[in-house]
């Protein structure tokens, strides 16, 4: 919705990414000449926000947040509404009441190409994105405007420590320091002292899992067989839980085990690769153990924990997933790419629509031209580079997505009628 040129825009933040972008952000609107205003649920939210005139805090319980939204709504003429993923309950429930009210609502999310740079789109991510309903041949349309090449992702870039020390601080703060929000209830089912054991859990044992990781990684790459890779997710994430046909990770490994142990060729292995982030509140581990000594499968099936994807990626013959981010770096490299579950990249022109079995056994190639359209069209819109977590990250993305959202335009809207800003090419960064 295009704001009143004769009035200032009024924001108005919900949860944002453990850490301080949402603070910076608020900041950089208000130099903009916005008002920004901040709903803190706990105080994991508070302790990052440093603009106290502007922070609400709302102690109520979920059911009474409606009413309460509806009235912030009122009491401060909000005209933008800012928020980090569009499905958690008091998320879905403000953006439901603020797209009838004509309200425009910008959604942050992690990269779909991530870690290179983050989603920034309006109504909606994931299986919620306008980009669900849009065809090959639409974005095609669209680039006709533009010559821009596509940018490649450096040669090093990641926050990935950063991003565990902001999760393991913020539940710190809901852990200890909660008790003006008693009536607060986290989004995933894990109690918070769980979740600020596991974060600290994983902070300590970053080393350690290195080090197993590139273990695991070289017998891999030196074993000499064609292997086939399962990218998994982690069971709580909001894309999994929301778009998937599986109710657990341990369900998808079921049939894709099976699938493999009756369809690929005997001498090809299956390296199954935990998410990044798994911190080990599901055993996956056992769970793959198990399921080959099932299938008879349990010398040519191997689990590595975490870490970047593009070493074991480089060599593998296929890629299978429920809807995982790191499908996009599979179709980069024209690797046949099957999926489960709603994804904004499931195109038919580049994703299988084979049964597991016959993908197993001989997979169809992608329509590698098609997915180039398709990754620089997503470049020139919703995919901006930079991060949440590290300050160099942070500063990067700042730099665009300010006027993204100050733009009557969204994203994909602002690629069609001309409008959208120049994007800045990233670097190699050594």
């Amino acid at each position: 919705m295009p704001h009143n040129p004769q009035k200032s825009p009024v924001f108005l933040f919900l949860q944002g990414p453990h850490g301080p972008f949402f603070n910076g952000l608020g900041r950089m609107l208000r130099a903009a000449g916005a008002d920004v205003w901040r709903v803190g649920f706990n105080a994991g939210d508070r302790a990052f926000w440093f603009h106290p005139r502007s922070f609400i805090p709302f102690r109520g319980t979920l059911e009474q947040w409606p009413d309460r939204f509806s009235q912030l709504l009122d009491d401060r003429i909000v005209t933008d509404i800012v928020l980090y993923g569009d499905t958690r309950p008091i998320h879905a429930k403000a953006i439901e009441i603020a797209k009838r009210r004509g309200i425009t609502v910008h959604v942050f999310e992690e990269g779909y190409m991530r870690p290179y740079w983050v989603t920034y789109e309006r109504g909606g991510s994931n299986g919620n994105s306008r980009l669900m309903d849009m065809s090959i041949s639409d974005m095609q349309s669209a680039l006709e405007l533009s010559d821009m090449e596509a940018p490649l992702p450096p040669a090093h870039w990641g926050d990935m420590r950063q991003h565990v020390f902001y999760g393991a601080l913020y539940h710190w703060f809901v852990m200890f320091r909660n008790g003006d929000y008693r009536n607060f209830r986290p989004h995933r089912d894990l109690p918070v002292t769980k979740e600020f054991l596991l974060y600290l859990e994983r902070l300590l044992l970053m080393p350690f899992h290195a080090v197993s990781r590139r273990i695991e990684t070289m017998r891999i790459r030196l074993g000499g067989f064609p292997y086939h890779l399962a990218l998994l997710q982690l069971e709580h994430d909001s894309s999994f839980r929301m778009h998937s046909p599986f109710a657990t990770m341990t369900d998808f490994l079921a049939e894709i085990v099976e699938g493999f142990a009756s369809g690929a060729p005997r001498h090809h292995h299956l390296v199954v690769k935990a998410h990044p982030l798994e911190d080990g509140r599901v055993p996956l581990r056992q769970e793959v153990r198990r399921l080959a000594r099932l299938h008879g499968v349990q010398d040519r099936v191997h689990y590595v924990r975490g870490g970047k994807l593009a070493q074991l990626l480089n060599d593998a013959r296929t890629a299978v997933t429920v809807n995982s981010t790191a499908g996009q770096q599979v179709l980069w490299r024209g690797i046949p790419l099957k999926v489960f579950g709603r994804a904004v990249y499931a195109k038919p022109e580049f994703v299988s629509n084979q049964g597991l079995q016959a993908f197993f056994a001989a997979a169809s190639r992608p329509d590698n031209r098609a997915y180039k359209d398709y990754r620089r069209f997503l470049l020139e819109t919703s995919q901006v580079s930079g991060g949440f977590y590290s300050s160099r990250g942070r500063r990067r993305l700042m730099r665009h997505v300010v006027d993204m959202m100050l733009s009557p335009d969204d994203p994909y809207e602002a690629l069609r009628t001309g409008s959208a800003a120049p994007r800045q090419q990233l670097q190699v960064v050594t």
